[in-house]
C-alpha cells in the first residue's frame, strides 16, 4: 500500500474514533457547518462591508437588520431596544427563543466596530488561503456570524426547538453611551434571568477561551501649585510647580504599582503650564506656558485595569496616598470613574471551561484552556459576570483588532463555529 494512502486511512480511522465521542445530533450539526460555510462567509462579507462605527447609527441598525433577518428564520422573536436620545447611540438588537426545557443561555455579540466612516479600514478582502481582512471582521462581526451559524446548525440538527436563548447584540460596545448604567440597564436585566452567558468576542485560537476579563475604569489628576519666576524653582518660597508634581505622582505610581499582576494604569493625556484647559469629555486639552514661569497647573487623565474589585479598590487607595504626599508648593487631587467591572475567574466559570475542554477533546480539536486575562480588554460580558456563570472569546480568531488591517483566521473559523454549536447543545441538555 502506498504511504500516502496508508496515512489517509490512519487519519480517517483516528477521526472516526474521536467522533465516536459525539452523538448523532452533534455529528449532524458539525456536518451542517462544513456544508454551509459558503453561505456563512457570504453573510460575514455582507456584514463587514457595512460600516457600523459606534456613532454611525444608520450603519449599526443596518447590521442589526441583517442579523435579524437570519434569526427570524430560526424562530427567534426580534426586538430593537432603543436608548435615550441623549445617549446618541443606535440601541440594541435582542433575539429571544423560548423552548420547553434546559438551561437558559444568554449569548452576547455587538453590532458596532471602532471604525467610523472616516477611519482607515477597508472592505472585506481575502489576503491568502487562510486570512482575510476588513473593518470589524474579527472584532466582532466574525463572532456575531459564528453565533448565528452555530444556531443554524443546531436548527438543522433538530435541537434548537427546545432551547431557551436570548441573543443580545449591543450597539455601542466599543464606545458605550453615558451614563453606562442607563446604556446597559436592559442588557443586565435580561441577563439576570438566564443561567449561563456566552460571549462571542474574538477567540484567542482553537485552544483558548476567556474565563476572566479585566475590568476598566478611569482616573483624573488635577494639580495646582505656586507660580513665579523659574529661577526660584525648588526654593521654599516657590516650591516645585505643577509639572514636577505630576511627574512625581506618575513615576511613583509606576514604582509602587507597576509590577502587580493584572493591574495596569496608563496616563493617556497630560497638560501642564500657566493656563490649562481640558475639554469636557477629557480627551483633548490646551495649555499655555513659558520656560521661565513655574507651572501653576497640570491635568492628567488615564485608565486603570484590574482583575477583581478588591484589586481595583486597593490600587485606588495606594494612588490616593501617593497623590496626597505632595511636593512643596503643590497640591494634587485624584478622582475615579467606574467603567467596565471585572469578569473574575469564578468557580462557575472554571466549571464551564472544564466542560468546553471535554467537548473540544471529543471533537478532536484538543484541549481548551483559560487565556491570560491580561491579554484582553474589557467587554460587555463584564457587566453581567457577577450574576451568572460566563465564558467569553467564543467568536472568530485572528489578529489586529481595532487597527486597520484587522484579520480573521479562515482555517480556524469552521471549527470555532462547530465548537460553539456543540457547546450550546451540551449546556442545554
Amino acid at each position: 500500500m502506498r504511504k500516502s494512502l496508508l496515512l489517509s486511512l490512519l487519519a480517517s480511522i483516528t477521526l472516526s474514533s474521536i467522533h465516536a465521542q459525539l452523538d448523532a445530533a452533534e455529528k449532524k450539526a458539525m456536518t451542517y457547518v462544513t456544508d454551509h460555510m459558503d453561505a456563512t462567509m457570504q453573510l460575514l462579507i455582507n456584514s463587514v462591508n457595512i460600516n457600523s462605527g459606534t456613532l454611525n447609527i444608520v450603519g449599526v441598525r443596518k447590521v442589526g437588520d441583517l442579523y435579524a433577518t437570519e434569526l427570524q428564520k430560526l424562530g427567534f422573536t426580534l426586538e430593537w431596544v432603543a436608548e435615550p436620545d441623549s445617549l446618541h447611540r443606535a440601541g440594541h438588537l435582542v433575539a429571544t427563543h423560548k423552548g420547553k426545557k434546559g438551561k437558559k443561555l444568554f449569548l452576547i455579540g455587538h453590532l458596532d466596530t471602532v471604525f467610523e466612516p472616516d477611519m482607515p479600514a477597508g472592505p472585506y478582502t481575502v489576503l491568502n488561503d487562510s486570512t482575510a481582512t476588513g473593518q470589524g471582521v474579527n472584532d466582532m462581526k466574525g463572532g456575531d456570524i459564528a453565533m448565528i451559524a452555530a444556531l443554524q446548525a443546531l436548527q438543522a440538527a433538530g435541537q434548537l426547538k427546545d432551547m431557551n436563548i436570548i441573543a443580545y447584540f449591543t450597539g455601542d460596545e466599543e464606545r458605550s453611551g453615558s451614563p453606562r448604567q442607563v446604556a446597559r440597564k436592559d442588557f443586565i436585566e435580561r441577563a439576570r434571568g438566564c443561567d449561563i452567558a456566552l460571549g462571542f468576542e474574538s477567540a484567542m485560537g482553537l485552544h483558548t477561551v476567556a474565563a476572566a476579563r479585566r475590568g476598566a475604569s478611569g482616573w483624573s489628576l488635577d494639580i495646582t501649585a505656586r507660580t513665579g519666576h523659574s529661577s526660584l524653582v525648588f526654593t521654599d518660597s516657590a516650591g516645585y510647580g505643577a509639572i514636577y508634581e505630576a511627574a512625581r505622582i506618575l513615576n511613583t505610581f509606576r514604582e509602587q504599582l507597576g509590577k502587580e499582576q493584572y493591574l495596569s494604569f496608563n496616563p493617556g493625556l497630560i497638560v501642564g503650564g500657566s493656563d490649562v484647559k481640558v475639554a469636557s469629555e477629557g480627551a483633548r486639552g490646551e495649555t499655555l506656558g513659558k520656560v521661565n514661569i513655574i507651572s501653576p497647573a497640570a491635568h492628567v487623565t488615564g485608565d486603570l485595569r484590574f482583575l477583581s474589585e478588591t484589586q481595583k479598590n486597593n490600587a485606588r487607595e495606594k494612588m490616593k496616598n501617593i497623590v496626597a504626599a505632595s511636593l512643596p508648593g503643590a497640591k494634587a487631587t485624584i478622582s475615579f470613574t467606574d467603567g467596565f467591572p471585572a469578569m473574575e475567574p469564578t468557580p462557575g466559570n472554571l466549571r464551564l471551561l472544564a466542560r468546553l475542554d471535554k467537548l473540544t477533546r471529543d471533537m478532536g480539536i484538543g484541549e481548551t484552556v483559560a487565556g491570560d486575562p491580561g491579554a484582553r480588554g474589557a467587554g460587555d460580558i463584564s457587566d453581567i459576570a457577577q450574576y451568572l456563570d460566563c465564558l467569553d472569546g467564543l467568536g472568530a480568531s485572528g489578529s489586529g483588532a481595532h487597527r486597520a488591517g484587522e484579520t480573521i483566521n479562515l482555517k480556524e473559523y469552521p471549527f470555532l463555529i462547530q465548537r460553539a454549536a456543540l457547546f450550546m447543545y451540551r449546556l442545554t441538555r
